[in-house]
């Protein structure tokens, strides 16, 4: 029986990165991961890391050396046929305060892992963008094709600065690639966002929680089971060389205010805990305070999400609650 081709994760200790390589292994791939350790960690890959199918390799993804070096030597082992590029700066605070962490981490990243692609001949990427290459459209349902896309971050100017390279190369060189644009993805192992910070918020001063911003910031959360499921979807159901999609829920979000109530409720019920918040429309320099996707286009092709975004908070906040507390 021939050995399958592989499968190239990186960003693989992260949140969506080990969640992706788990369901590969599952299935019966040979999968190889890299990843700086920086956000995610090899928690996220309990029992991964002894499966005779997985391949961990910590390797900081913005020196080009050691990228080119490490996966020309895995592709040696075992050819790699598809390439899923998930990792990048998470956190889009730290990249205003520090434009490089967007500049190394999401398009350095991006970069090297072409260049090592190109060398070996690899046919297929699918990358993680995010609605952040939009900018700040207001309460219009975001379409793929909108436009002119002017994003207001250092994390979405990264990220589209990515889509660009990957772009060029199809028109060079690459076969195919998919590049999905995530909305704000919830669940577990959570690394950061804002459930997890409320939840960490309340452990430090359990009798009240500050919100940042007016809490009338009205966002679309997707829980990140149904985010795998629309991307490995996509994979075996999308036929453009070059596709975009978003991948949301199907309604127009739900607020901030929303979501420290339910944390608050599943953390402390009926404790009476007091919702301090700002006064100003954006929680930070570069958040876009409302956005709702146009997912028509992935629909189209089948798919729907399980989960609306309250549910999938409500879910989400269960979840995160219970990881913090066994940490």
């Amino acid at each position: 029986m021939s050995v399958p081709h592989a499968i190239f994760v990186s960003g693989v200790a992260g949140f969506v990165g080990s969640k992706l390589a788990r369901l590969f292994v599952d299935r019966g791939y040979p999968v190889f991961g890299f990843d700086d350790l920086s956000r995610g960690s090899r928690e996220n890959l309990s029992g991964l890391l002894t499966h005779e199918r997985f391949i961990f390799e910590k390797v900081d993804l913005s020196d080009a050396g050691a990228v080119r070096s490490r996966f020309m030597n895995c592709h040696s082992r075992i050819p790699i046929s598809e390439v899923w590029h998930m990792a990048a700066n998470s956190d889009i605070a730290s990249g205003i305060a520090d434009p490089s962490v967007d500049l190394r981490d999401t398009f350095l990243s991006t970069f090297n892992v072409l260049d090592a692609m190109k060398e070996a001949g690899i046919p297929f990427l699918a990358f993680a963008s995010s609605s952040a290459v939009y900018g700040d459209l207001g309460e219009a349902p975001i379409r793929e094709d909108v436009g002119p896309l002017l994003p207001i971050s250092n994390y979405g100017a990264m990220k589209l600065a990515s889509e660009a390279l990957i772009s060029a190369a199809v028109e060079d060189w690459l076969d195919r690639a998919l590049i999905f644009r995530f909305p704000n993805v919830i669940g577990v192992p959570a690394t950061h966002g804002v459930i997890l910070d409320f939840v960490r918020k309340l452990r430090g001063t359990p009798n009240k929680l500050n919100v940042l911003g007016s809490g009338r910031q009205r966002k679309a959360y997707l829980h990140v089971d149904d985010l795998i499921d629309a991307i490995v979807y996509l994979r075996a159901n999308a036929s453009e060389r070059l596709g975009y999609y978003n991948i949301g829920p199907e309604d127009k979000g739900v607020t901030v205010s929303f979501i420290a109530e339910t944390t608050v409720e599943a953390v402390a019920p009926g404790a009476g805990i007091e919702i301090e918040y700002g006064v100003e429309d954006r929680g930070w320099t570069g958040d876009v305070p409302r956005f709702s996707y146009d997912i028509a286009k992935i629909r189209a092709l089948g798919w729907r999400p399980q989960l609306g975004s309250a549910d999938a908070v409500r879910k989400a906040v269960v979840e995160i609650v219970r990881q913090e507390a066994n940490l």
